[in-house]
């Protein structure tokens, strides 16, 4: 994250790319953006450190060849959006706009997945590990 709290682009990543933002709340999500700056997806998800938002997407990319979106009509006004499913079935990460057309959303997707699969890994720092021995000690 930078000094503005604003997000953190990846490197080289300066109009397109994954990047971490800090919603309202304070939690954290991502977005990824296409090399001409527009933003494709954004995570439904929000998460407590940038850390975690990371790992997030970096578990995302890894099976980026396995996704399957659910193609929705939106609730309020006209067009469609791709959704992919989380675990406990919410969704997880989203198309960033509504197409006005099924087979356009569709196209979207597949791009968002070829996108994705581009992204290098991320270097994530490892999760703070407890210094308690099993036997409590």
């Amino acid at each position: 994250m930078n000094a503005s709290g604003r997000g953190n682009t990846a490197a080289g990543a300066s109009r397109g790319g994954f990047r971490t933002e800090r919603a309202p709340d304070g939690r954290y999500r991502w977005q990824l953006k296409a090399s001409n700056g527009r933003v494709v997806a954004i995570t439904s998800a929000l998460f407590e450190t940038s850390g975690e938002a990371e790992r997030g997407f970096d578990g995302l990319r890894a099976g980026a060849a396995e996704l399957t979106a659910r193609i929705t009509h939106v609730r309020d006004g006209i067009g469609w959006i791709w959704v992919i499913p989380g675990s406990r079935g919410l969704p997880e990460v989203r198309s960033s706009r509504a197409y006005e057309r099924y087979a356009t959303c569709r196209n979207a997707f597949r791009r968002f997945v070829v996108l994705l699969a581009e992204q290098p890994a991320r270097e994530l720092p490892e999760r703070a590990v407890s210094s308690r021995r099993p036997d409590g000690r």
